[in-house]
């Protein structure tokens, strides 16, 4: 595989700083782009102001970019980053970031021409190298929980502690053991998307889901501030 001179886009410390001060992102997939807007509200208001809404769905970047438009104080990301067009699309419509459940040295490559910073999911010491041989610092560690949790976590990154990697765990997180990512000095942020599942956002049960914000927002900085 060739991979030379194809190099992740790296966060600026500015957008790092506030996805880590945010501590979690919530990861939405959206239906209808009108739905956007009162999900984001609700968000807002209970502690949440990152997010990474995925391209599944057609709708997703019309929904990303009234997001754009609407709200300044929400760091917004686009997930399931899979092509180049994608990357493109994601940056035109305002999108801060992007993720990917995997590792595609093309869409990294599209990233750098686009400058829209990227994060590709790892989930072993190989895809760890070859991450780090693109230039990437900041990784999405995924599927968290069926990869075997935390404990597996600290077990793959410890061998490149010394790199300063990050990492962002998404999949099978919730309130039972946020707070066991929250508190590892790996975990750059936490995905979560058990905050608003799909059906939620489409039955719009925005006080259900305000509730899990909250919960998931004050679990995560009781985590990382036990004496607070």
């Amino acid at each position: 595989m060739q991979i030379e001179n194809r190099h992740c886009h790296r966060f600026p410390s500015d957008l790092s700083a506030r996805i880590r001060r945010a501590g979690v992102i919530a990861v939405l997939v959206v239906d209808s782009a009108d739905d956007a807007i009162p999900l984001a509200e609700t968000l807002l208001a209970n502690g949440i102001d990152a997010i990474e809404l995925t391209l599944r769905t057609p709708q997703a970047l019309g929904a990303i970019e009234r997001l754009a438009d609407e709200f300044a104080e929400l760091v917004i990301g686009a997930g399931t980053v899979l092509t180049i067009d994608q990357v493109r699309e994601a940056k035109s419509a305002g999108a801060q970031f992007a993720v990917a459940p995997g590792l595609n040295p093309e869409t990294l490559r599209a990233a750098s021409q686009f400058q829209l910073p990227f994060a590709p999911g790892v989930c072993t010491p190989s895809e760890i190298e070859i991450a780090v041989s693109l230039n990437c610092q900041l990784l999405k560690f995924f599927p968290a929980e069926p990869s075997g949790g935390i404990s597996y976590l600290h077990a793959i990154a410890g061998p490149y502690a010394h790199l300063d990697l990050q990492f962002i765990p998404l999949g099978g997180i919730n309130s039972d053991n946020v707070s066991d990512y929250a508190r590892s000095s790996s975990v750059h942020s936490i995905g979560g998307s058990w905050i608003a599942p799909r059906q939620w956002i489409q039955q719009h049960r925005w006080v259900e889901i305000g509730k899990r914000a909250k919960t998931m927002a004050r679990l995560v900085e009781a985590a990382r501030n036990p004496s607070s």
